[in-house]
């Protein structure tokens, strides 16, 4: 268990701060040393310092990125947009493993290199970058392409899009206009292929791997957070779904589905949907829609097809 820093120590433990400010401070090298062996100081990046008691965090990372940080160096991909959208933005289980932070330098710059940072090199211009609380970022709109473009699965593309769009700095078409910006780069064929499903009332990402099972079954365009109004002026909202036909899918992750009571209320919720209003609605767990064993798209078409029969026999 780390041992917390003297009392009269000049930094608060959550505070870090580089050798240089240590040395402004009275601290000297050997201190640092000492205290870092007591595992009462930790490094989370070359000559910064931190308290070890300090739980490690995105935030944490960036303000101890931001004190080496250089002139030309800027913050982009799930990093910039953790920082325009918060914890929501961040990928499955980001929250709990603290990803690296994604730093990079304009082309010709050069590559940085220490422990807490995904890097490279990036074509960026003026009109890419905004600075925020002293980091330089990228913008939401190139941060929306760069995600739809560099991320891991189409899911996480998806998710990434419309999180930066729901934030409402940017429209749908602007998004397209910057994607054509890259033409023949890498990922832009799927990007392409993405950007028409992006819509920014997703609330999740496992609601945006939903829509794209839902556009890879070749169901017709899906609203999203459909409201039905109760009779006493109240609402519920459907994650996607066809309000003339009166279907719709919702996702029931772990986060938010798990509980007995949350459960109860789900059922409560749908089963009035249903008869009061006359709708069907899909569930789909995180078994059907992810995985190579996922049967989401087959789920969707053949309900809607049987619901289809149903109701214009």
């Amino acid at each position: 268990m780390p041992i917390p820093l003297p009392e009269d120590f000049p930094f608060r433990p959550d505070e870090p701060f580089t050798r240089r400010q240590a040395q402004e401070a009275g601290v000297p090298d050997w201190v640092l040393h000492r205290l870092v062996k007591e595992h009462r100081l930790r490094r989370p990046i070359h000559k910064v310092y931190v308290g070890a008691a300090a739980p490690d965090s995105l935030e944490l990372r960036c303000r101890a990125l931001g004190l080496v940080l250089p002139s030309d160096g800027f913050i982009c991909d799930l990093t910039a947009a953790w920082i325009h959208a918060g914890e929501k933005a961040l990928a499955p289980g980001d929250h709990a493993t603290v990803p690296s932070v994604s730093c990079f330098r304009p082309s010709e710059g050069g590559r940085l290199r220490n422990a807490i940072t995904s890097s490279g090199e990036r074509m960026v211009g003026p009109r890419d970058l905004v600075e925020i609380q002293g980091l330089v970022v990228t913008t939401q709109l190139r941060t929306a392409v760069d995600l739809g473009r560099l991320q891991r699965t189409a899911d996480m593309r998806l998710w990434g899009m419309a999180c930066m769009l729901s934030l409402g700095d940017f429209t749908h078409d602007e998004l397209c206009i910057e994607t054509d910006r890259f033409k023949g780069q890498r990922g832009v064929v799927l990007q392409r292929e993405l950007v028409p499903r992006v819509d920014p009332g997703l609330e999740s990402f496992g609601e945006a791997a939903m829509l794209n099972r839902w556009w890879d079954a070749g169901l017709p365009r899906p609203h999203t957070q459909v409201e039905i109004v109760r009779d006493d002026g109240s609402s519920y909202f459907l994650d996607l779904g066809l309000p003339e036909e009166r279907f719709a899918a919702e996702y029931d992750g772990r986060a938010w589905h798990s509980t007995d009571e949350q459960r109860e209320h789900d059922r409560g919720r749908r089963q009035w949907v249903r008869d009061r209003r006359g709708w069907r609605i899909e569930v789909l767990t995180e078994t059907n829609t992810f995985g190579h064993a996922q049967n989401a798209e087959l789920i969707l078409r053949e309900a809607l097809a049987g619901h289809r029969g149903v109701r214009y026999l």
